[in-house]
C-alpha cells in the first residue's frame, strides 16, 4: 500500500477505520523528513495491512497543534485508536521494521484495560 496524505478532514475516519495507523508529521522544508520519505515509504511496500500516512505540518497546523508536534519528523502509531507510540526524529528502516514488530505483538485488551483503569481513576479523583 502507498503512502497516503492525510488532512483534518479525512484524520477520524483513517483512525477509527484501520486496526494500525502510522503517521509521519513532516514539512516540505525538513531535510531529515525528505530523508526519512523513501524509508517510509519502502516499509509501506512491505506491510500492505497498515496503514502509512503523512500529515504536512505546514498545511495541517491544526492536527499539528492538537498533537503538540513541537519536532519533525515526529513518527506517530495509532492502534485500534490508541496512541502507542509517538516519537520525534527520524528512524533507520531496521528500527522502523523493529517498531511496526512490537506494535503488532501488542496485547490490546490489556492496553484497553489499563486505560479504563486509568480514567475510572480520574472519575473517582474528581469525585
Amino acid at each position: 500500500m502507498a503512502v497516503i496524505e492525510l488532512t483534518q478532514a479525512d484524520f477520524e475516519s483513517t483512525i477509527t477505520g484501520n486496526d494500525i495507523v502510522i503517521v509521519d508529521f513532516w514539512a516540505p522544508w525538513c531535510a531529515p523528513c525528505r530523508a526519512f520519505a523513501p524509508i517510509f515509504e519502502a516499509a509501506s511496500e512491505n506491510h500492505p495491512d497498515v496503514v502509512f500516512a503523512k500529515i504536512n505540518t505546514e498545511e495541517e497546523q491544526a492536527l499539528a497543534g492538537h498533537f503538540q508536534i513541537r519536532s519533525i519528523p515526529t513518527l506517530m502509531v495509532f492502534r485500534e485508536q490508541v496512541v502507542i507510540f509517538a516519537q520525534p526524529g527520524m528512524l533507520s528502516a531496521s528500527q522502523l521494521e523493529d517498531l511496526i514488530g512490537k506494535v503488532r505483538e501488542l496485547d490490546m485488551a490489556k492496553v484497553h484495560e489499563e486505560i479504563r483503569q486509568q480514567q475510572a481513576q480520574k472519575r473517582e479523583g474528581q469525585g
